[in-house]
């Protein structure tokens, strides 16, 4: 099993539970089995009355979590092109629902979100109650680049950003510092990498009898002292007022040919995600303009089952499995896209990616 679980003593009787990813050699990435086991403890320690609170936490110094684990998914979607394999109906739906679980979870909860944390990885941070960054904390939604869409709530905090930011981000892959987390509400505190030991000192040596918020809010404050020297430089909201004036515009299609002329740009964090863009799955595009165009009259809940339609659909189309052939399991990086012009994906094909494929209830109506 990829994840550990500890309970550690606190005053009182009290306990810490603490989660570790424990899949190094895949960057932490979320397995069905990691996700499931996840869920169960979770429920455990919430009806637990010993567990005061939870830490969620990646093994090793290069990431929290680098995403979902898809290469056994989209295997299967390449054998059986055109289906939705029954691993992506239970994986998809078991990870959405561990994420709604997390942003209802009724306990503190801590995600320590160092190193790399992307797809999925931004799933379970941004369900935490306390989001914590480190200087080496590089955020992203990175699915332009595998014909996927920023899903696990992406419609939900990506719609949320200061003006077209979300947009911007879901279409570019751009990577997120400690900073721009802060700045965007994508994270609470930061701490330096080496203060995860004095976090769960100071987590077990509270009184969780009383007055645990403001005990809690005092800890971490004093901890982020030692931190906030050590921020990189703010990237994306010094960059807004260009980013809302270039996606000023009414569709995708303007939208991705304004950002795909960025590539010569002068400021080279522009011109990067111009090239990204340009090099991404144009359905890709589609589906981001209208996921967070549909998300801002959403609840959490909708969202995710609008995504769990989303990412089905994903499965027996073309595109996603194409990405991660290319990207993760051939390793060509020459993604032979099924629409390869972003100007001639017909609104049907767009319209059928947000259509139910199952009978009766949605899923996961019980959220």
């Amino acid at each position: 099993m990829n994840v550990q679980f500890q309970q550690l003593p606190a005053q009182h009787g009290r306990q810490i539970g603490v989660a570790t990813l424990d899949a190094q050699k895949s960057l932490n990435a979320l397995s069905l089995p990691m996700v499931d086991a996840l869920t169960a403890q979770l429920k455990r320690w919430a009806e637990d009355p010993s567990i005061a609170c939870v830490l969620l936490r990646g093994n090793g110094p290069k990431a929290f979590c680098a995403g979902g684990d898809v290469v056994q998914l989209v295997e299967q979607c390449l054998a059986e092109p055109g289906s939705v394999p029954e691993l992506a109906r239970r994986f998809f739906a078991d990870e959405y629902r561990l994420d709604y679980l997390l942003h209802t979870f009724p306990k503190p909860l801590i995600c320590w979100a160092h190193g790399h944390v992307l797809g999925g990885g931004m799933g379970l941070m941004q369900g935490a109650s306390l989001r914590i960054v480190t200087p080496s904390s590089r955020l992203g939604m990175p699915e332009i680049n595998i014909g996927l869409f920023p899903d696990v709530g992406g419609s939900w905090f990506l719609s949320r950003l200061p003006g077209k930011l979300g947009l911007f981000l879901g279409l570019t892959a751009g990577t997120i510092n400690a900073r721009d987390a802060l700045d965007l509400n994508l994270a609470d505190r930061v701490l330096l990498d080496s203060q995860q030991d004095d976090l769960i000192n100071g987590l077990c040596q509270l009184n969780w009898q009383e007055h645990c918020p403001q005990q809690l809010h005092s800890l971490l404050k004093a901890l982020e002292h030692a931190a906030l020297g050590q921020l990189p430089e703010a990237q994306w909201l010094p960059r807004r007022a260009r980013i809302d004036g270039l996606l000023d515009l009414p569709d995708l299609l303007q939208s991705w040919q304004a950002i795909s002329a960025l590539q010569d740009d002068a400021d080279p964090l522009l011109a990067r995600a111009g090239k990204t863009l340009a090099a991404g799955c144009p359905l890709t595009g589609h589906l981001v303009w209208e996921q967070i165009n549909r998300a801002k009259y959403l609840s959490l809940a909708e969202v995710f089952r609008m995504e769990y339609a989303m990412s089905l659909n994903c499965c027996r189309h073309p595109e996603f499995p194409e990405g991660v052939r290319a990207r993760l399991i051939d390793k060509d990086q020459n993604p032979r896209w099924h629409w390869p012009d972003v100007k001639n994906i017909a609104p049907e094909v767009i319209d059928a990616h947000f259509r139910p494929v199952w009978d009766g209830p949605h899923p996961l109506a019980d959220l």
